[in-house]
């Protein structure tokens, strides 16, 4: 079973950035999709961003422009550049594969965006 580690996360204000990062033990990392999720509070979890195992990606209109997602896998780490963040991209950020059956859910990485 892969296990997930988000980090990277933190207090910023309105306009500024981070970078988040995704680090998954085992060896078989590569052949997912991986994607980035967020859950506010009182809301669902949303999906946000996922890239393919070639490389493909995709963004939530909300994001878009904004965040970029990447992933090496030769370190089994996945990354959520965000920019221009507003506050209502606070929330706490997960990992996960895309897909039918994701993997156990890590812990999370909180990202509060306020002035």
């Amino acid at each position: 079973q892969v296990q997930l580690v988000e980090s990277g996360g933190g207090l910023v204000q309105p306009g500024g950035s981070l970078r988040l990062s995704c680090a998954a033990s085992g060896s078989i990392f590569s052949i997912y999709a991986m994607g980035w999720y967020r859950q506010a509070p009182g809301k669902q979890r949303e999906l946000v961003a996922f890239i393919t195992s070639l490389q493909g990606t995709h963004y939530a209109d909300s994001v878009k422009g904004r965040f970029t997602i990447s992933r090496d896998d030769a370190k089994n780490t996945m990354y959520l550049q965000m920019n221009n963040l507003k506050p209502e991209d606070t929330a706490v950020y997960y990992c996960n594969q895309v897909g039918p059956r994701p993997f156990d859910w890590g812990r999370g990485t909180q990202v509060t965006v306020s002035s």
